[in-house]
This record gives structure tokens, C-alpha cells and sequence, in this order.
């Protein structure tokens, strides 16, 4: 998946969101679960960009961090919303699906990231190495 199709996969994801809290029903609880489902779910995309413009590799795997803490933190919003009854349940499941697809690229991209740091590292090694031959 492409940096740009992952872009618009996040921003549909936060829009579903929106849709759904727009039909929770209008209680104190319906309130409090969706602005946090709100808040999480928009951010796994704000994040992501953000991400997208990191300044270094280690900066990258930072904030692709904080994209993934998002995406749990959502699953978590729309478990409760389970929970509570206060919205057709198909309609949560399939949000709680893409979030743990999400989820599943983030973490494959995290250890991506990580890996080709570290062979970053390796190869700097090998060279200051070399030159003092």
C-alpha cells in the first residue's frame, strides 16, 4: 500500500467515525464515548501525515508510534460503544476491522522502519571499520 492510498485509507476511516457518532443516541454517555471515538479516529490520520513528514527515520518510527496508540485507542472508543448498545453493532464491528488492519500496517511499518535503521547502523559500522584498514 502506497503512502498516499494509506493517506486516504485513514481519512475514510475518520470519516465512518464521524458518521457513526453523528447516530449515537443523544445521552450524557453517547456524548462522552463518541467526542473520545472522535478524537481518536481523526487522529490515526492527522498523525499519519504527520508521520509522512518526519525528519529522520527515528522521528518516523516516533510518530508512527503515536499513529498506532490512536488506532488502539479507537478500538478501545468503539468496543464501549459496543458495550453500550448505541448503535447497530455491524456498523462498529466493520469500523473495529479496519482498525485492526490498521493497526496490523502500522506495526509492519514500525518494524520496517526499525530494521532498515538498524542496517543503517550496520553498514556505518562496517565503513568507519573499513577506513581505519
Amino acid at each position: 500500500m502506497t503512502k498516499q492510498e494509506l493517506i486516504g485509507r485513514t481519512k475514510k476511516f475518520a470519516l465512518a467515525i464521524m458518521e457513526l457518532v453523528s447516530s449515537f443516541p443523544k445521552t450524557r454517555v453517547a456524548d462522552i464515548i463518541g467526542h473520545q471515538l472522535i478524537r481518536s479516529g481523526c487522529s490515526v490520520g492527522a498523525n499519519y501525515r504527520a508521520a509522512c513528514r518526519a525528519q529522520s527515520r527515528a522521528d518516523f518510527i516516533h510518530k508512527l508510534k503515536i499513529v498506532l496508540e490512536e488506532t488502539d485507542e479507537s478500538q478501545y472508543w468503539l468496543e464501549l460503544a459496543i458495550a453500550r448498545n448505541l448503535e447497530d453493532n455491524a456498523m462498529i464491528k466493520a469500523l473495529i476491522g479496519e482498525a485492526h488492519e490498521l493497526a496490523a500496517i502500522f506495526v509492519s511499518s514500525i518494524n520496517t522502519a526499525r530494521r532498515k535503521r538498524q542496517l543503517l547502523k550496520e553498514e556505518c559500522v562496517f565503513y568507519n571499520l573499513k577506513s581505519k584498514l
